[in-house]
């Protein structure tokens, strides 16, 4: 306990933990978990492979502190979590004979807890194999999360088979915009419930922490949030399956979310989820064949999208009006175009492949002299 003591009864600079005799790291950790349950007995109780699980949470977690990534940045310092921060715990085998938990289709089945009947979400596909479980608290009940293994590996669509592709620009004004002109609304669901969620947390500020009220009326504001999170999650899986099931190539940008979330247009890009949209795009995309590409976002919305002339315009100017060639376009068409072009680009392909690609007119074809094909600049 001397490394959590208050800050008025310890030296601010430095407070002594005694020595360590060894290096502590997983491996020392899990040898010590028999020590650990006749030092407290509580821990009999708990599952050995939940125990050892927690473990490698917390060697993830010193690991992203201590160790950078590829691009030089480290995750945050680990912290002590507090009562209710961790909802959930997994198990790393499933229908094992040596297995803490079994599902048979309908039921949980665990050695210590029993039976426990599940609303079964969807059915396990065939030649699908259960590898690991994870059960989380969630604000409405409990859940089970079952992660599968199955040997086959979706495979993309032939470059040369490629016949529609669509660029996708995001935004507040609309979800997301496509490169045909389509749009898709901005719901603001977060912005439609914060009158009530401003109540729901006023009403629990003035609770006792911990006492019966208070969790009661903190479950009410989880259900606020949770209602929020799956709404914008539905809407991201619609959106994702109508354009995954019209075009073989998908273009969006590369954008820097984290740092677009700092500015004063945070908190609608936060309520929009453009990163949850864009992941649940590409994991539909990828698991369907279709090709995903994200391209930079580097002036998609100041170039034009016929001539490539530079026009600049503030958030404000929500048309691209062009004075070298008169294309007058709602700027988040013109960004999509652009995205698309970008796309096309990058992956090479040739006018014969993208033939009855869209129905817009004109189509602007630049030949090279040094090389030995037509490549395609869309509008």
């Amino acid at each position: 306990m001397r490394t959590r003591c208050y800050v008025d009864r310890c030296s601010i600079v430095s407070c002594p933990i005694g020595e360590i005799p060894a290096r502590v790291d997983y491996y020392s950790q899990q040898s010590e978990l028999k020590e650990t349950k006749k030092l407290f007995p509580d821990y009999k109780e708990i599952y050995s492979e939940v125990q050892q699980i927690n473990l490698q949470r917390l060697k993830k977690s010193w690991e992203r502190w201590l160790i950078p990534d590829k691009s030089g940045k480290r995750g945050g310092k680990p912290r002590f979590k507090k009562v209710g921060f961790l909802r959930s715990f997994g198990f790393s085998r499933v229908n094992h004979a040596k297995a803490a938990i079994k599902f048979d289709g309908k039921n949980i089945i665990t050695t210590r807890i029993g039976i426990i009947p599940v609303v079964v979400h969807r059915p396990i596909p065939n030649g699908f194999v259960i590898k690991t479980a994870t059960i989380i608290k969630k604000a409405d009940g409990w859940y089970v999360a079952f992660s599968l293994k199955d040997d086959s590996v979706p495979e993309l669509i032939p470059v040369e088979q490629i016949k529609t592709g669509v660029g996708i620009d995001v935004g507040l004004k609309e979800l997301a915009v496509t490169s045909s002109g389509e749009t898709f609304p901005f719901k603001r669901f977060y912005r439609n419930a914060q009158a009530q969620l401003a109540t729901s947390q006023r009403r629990l500020s003035r609770k006792q922490k911990r006492s019966k009220n208070y969790l009661k009326q903190l479950n009410r504001v989880q259900r606020i949030h949770q209602k929020i999170q799956r709404q914008r999650k539905e809407q991201h899986y619609k959106i994702a399956h109508s354009l995954v099931d019209r075009y073989d190539l998908i273009a969006v940008e590369d954008l820097n979310i984290k740092g677009l979330a700092r500015t004063p247009l945070g908190k609608s890009i936060l309520d929009a989820g453009w990163g949850g949209f864009l992941t649940i795009l590409e994991a539909v995309a990828v698991k369907r064949g279709v090709h995903f590409v994200k391209v930079s976002a580097y002036r998609t919305t100041q170039e034009c999208s016929t001539c490539g002339a530079i026009v600049p315009k503030d958030l404000s100017i929500r048309t691209h009006e062009c004075p070298k060639c008169n294309t007058v376009l709602d700027r988040d068409e013109n960004a999509a175009i652009n995205i698309l072009n970008r796309a096309l680009n990058e992956a090479g392909i040739v006018l014969s492949a993208w033939v009855g690609l869209v129905d817009r007119q004109p189509l602007k074809q630049e030949t090279s002299k040094t090389e030995k094909y037509i490549q395609l600049s869309l509008f």
